[in-house]
């Protein structure tokens, strides 16, 4: 069954899905600076435009764009800044 969800007023969308091994969501973040708290760990890859990304305990901004991907371990923070309406696929471990 798939689930939606909105978060920041609307400006970030997905929609979650089970994969063949993993949960996950697709979805896409309209220009603005998000921070995201983790459960489980996440691994975020880019679909379509990008991404600039402050993992934990970083202090360093990185780019990642399309068909780029991130890890983000379980029960961390991670913060976000789009300059571009943004698709990504996330799945949870």
């Amino acid at each position: 069954m798939l689930q939606v969800n909105e978060y920041f007023d609307g400006n970030v969308k997905s929609i979650a899905f089970q994969t063949k091994t993993l949960p996950a969501t697709v979805g896409v973040m309209a220009i603005g600076e998000y921070e995201f708290n983790t459960s489980k760990k996440e691994t975020v890859t880019v679909v379509s435009g990008t991404l600039t990304v402050r993992l934990p305990g970083e202090t360093k901004w990185i780019d990642f764009s399309a068909y780029e991907s991130f890890i983000v371990a379980a029960n961390e923070k991670f913060h976000l800044k789009v300059a571009e309406e943004t698709a990504y696929l996330c799945t949870y471990e």
